[in-house]
């Protein structure tokens, strides 16, 4: 995955920063020079990869604001030669996790009628002595749509591998979702690298390569769900929004010394630097409630009155 690290900081909007990562530069230049002839100038050929560059950030930025939007976490896109990468943290729950997939392919879509509608106000002008401008136009149209259809298929890590895990997350749950996403994606990935074979491709077999990484690493983190699932759970307490039993644990981190512990047992106080905590999260749907409302009708009244919120560990 593209990090800061060696990344150039363009700007920041909406408390997202904006980086691009030096290899940009590098396939740039071989690109434009490799459609050379396509237009009268090749000035024409940088406009159309900053066309692609343009897409590719808003699409990003599509993904960051939904995520915002439904309270998660996003403040930072990569741009990289393999495309972007927004570095989301939407709440653990399906339905915001679905709608900060399917902002990016929304923006997409969006663009087709703004692209098609320019195109048909330059047709009715007669496009005199714009015939480059033209080309460019629907140059940039094709592009859209082609990685419009590219992110939503059903592969994982891709947007529509992800959009299905959210899909199967509300019918499986959280940890066989993106399992059965990932095994799935393992499937379309194998499809990539046959087509990378098949038709010599470099560019398409560093994407599968990259694919498969990540297809790896979603399946890595379906097993360590699937094992936190299996957690001894605690009798007497359930989460307020999703009615599940918090693990028996240090699960919990403090925010003010560092240290795990298990809100649970503590009653919301951590044991090493004596902090009380107002709210406590669920591991499971990452909905934040007091700890007074996880009491079940079997573990009494516990005190509400706490000052500082809580993190958790997991």
């Amino acid at each position: 995955m593209p990090s800061r690290q060696g990344s150039i900081r363009l700007f920041r909007f909406a408390g997202i920063d904006l980086f691009l990562h030096w290899s940009w530069f590098l396939v740039a230049v071989y690109e434009i020079n490799s459609r050379k002839g396509s237009y009268s100038s090749v000035s024409w050929n940088v406009l159309e990869y900053l066309a692609l560059f343009l897409i590719v950030m808003l699409h990003e930025f599509g993904h960051a604001l939904a995520c915002r939007q439904v309270g998660g976490t996003a403040n930072q896109i990569v741009l990289w030669p393999l495309g972007g990468v927004a570095y989301v943290n939407p709440p653990p729950r399906p339905g915001p996790t679905l709608w900060s997939i399917a902002a990016g392919p929304l923006v997409n879509v969006a663009l087709l009628p703004v692209l098609w509608g320019l195109g048909m106000l330059g047709k009715s002008v007669g496009w005199v002595g714009m015939a480059d401008a033209h080309m460019l136009l629907r140059a940039v149209w094709l592009i859209n749509l082609y990685l419009l259809f590219f992110n939503i298929l059903p592969i994982y890590p891709l947007d529509g591998g992800q959009i299905l895990r959210s899909l199967l997350w509300f019918v499986l749950g959280r940890a066989r979702s993106l399992m059965a996403a990932t095994v799935l994606g393992f499937i379309g990935i194998a499809g990539f690298i046959g087509l990378a074979i098949w038709i010599h491709s470099t560019w398409i077999g560093v994407l599968a390569v990259f694919m498969l990484m990540n297809c790896w690493g979603g399946l890595q983190h379906a097993l360590a769900l699937s094992r936190f699932a299996k957690l001894p759970r605690r009798d007497g307490f359930a989460c307020p929004q999703c009615k599940t039993s918090p693990p028996i644990g240090d699960y919990w981190k403090c925010g003010q010394c560092g240290n795990p512990f298990d809100t649970f047992q503590s009653q919301g106080v951590c044991p090493h630097c004596a902090t009380r905590f107002s709210v406590t999260a669920c591991l499971d749907c990452g909905a934040a409630s007091p700890l007074s409302e996880w009491v079940g009708p079997m573990q009494g009244i516990l005190s509400a009155n706490y000052e500082v919120s809580g993190r958790p560990l997991a």
